[in-house]
């Protein structure tokens, strides 16, 4: 459940880094209901760091992540998986050498049978590409597959918040921008929160609702994605 004001995700002045290199100083962030939040900034400004402290991959060093207004202590990435959160890490991460359809059956795993099979249809019906492919080696796939291979995945468990790292790396210009319509699809049809780290700044501004800009760590600037079309306005903040 939402808290009062829709919110799902929050990020409480987070602190974290890796070994004794901090990376993240105090960074507060939100995601509501149905909501897309783009967070942009250079590379090494802390974006896909923050990603993985959310999803129980690195340790929250001060701060802290809430789901539904209660804090994620020491919580793992299974038992977020079971509270609703997916993670897609960027890459295409996917199993190469199983199939489409054995893809997809793991991503329902920790699902009863039938829960599973509705899972893996629903997410057919959001990329009906992969449905001839279901025998498939996931190697054979093209880049542009794979990454719809790798978000079915996330969606078959049906989550309320979903963390994208870079969906569109890698992707040609088209299929990159099919990607981000099918994330807006997502976001508007299930209800879901989405939390996506994006290079291509103006194509993600384009589906975003909020934006939270990362420079060195912390959040410079933070507010409607829509403002941020105009182009001054968007060199200021990013650059």
């Amino acid at each position: 459940m939402a808290s009062e004001n829709g919110c799902l995700l929050s990020v409480e002045a987070l602190v974290t880094g890796y070994g004794k290199k901090q990376v993240l100083a105090g960074v507060d962030l939100e995601v509501k209901q149905g909501e897309i939040v783009a967070l942009i900034g250079h590379n090494g400004a802390g974006k896909s760091t923050l990603l993985k402290a959310v999803f129980g991959l690195l340790p929250v060093w001060q701060g802290r992540v809430c789901l539904d207004g209660r804090e994620l202590e020491l919580a793992t990435p299974r038992r977020l998986l079971l509270r609703g959160m997916a993670y897609v890490p960027q890459g295409n991460r996917v199993f190469t050498d199983l199939s489409v359809g054995e893809n997809l059956e793991m991503g329902g795993v920790t699902l009863p049978k039938k829960r599973s099979k509705e899972g893996v249809e629903r997410a057919l019906s959001l990329f009906p590409a992969l449905r001839p492919r279901l025998r498939q080696r996931a190697e054979t796939l093209s880049g542009g597959e794979k990454q719809m291979l790798a978000l079915a995945n996330a969606l078959i468990l049906s989550p309320r918040v979903l963390l994208l790292d870079e969906p569109s790396l890698g992707l040609a210009p088209l299929l990159a921008t099919e990607a981000l319509h099918r994330i807006q699809a997502i976001a508007q049809g299930n209800n879901t929160a989405i939390l996506i780290v994006e290079q291509k700044v103006r194509e993600v501004l384009r589906i975003a609702n909020q934006v939270y800009v990362l420079r060195n760590g912390r959040v410079s600037y933070s507010g409607s994605a829509e403002v941020l079309e105009d182009e001054s306005k968007l060199r200021e903040v990013y650059l």
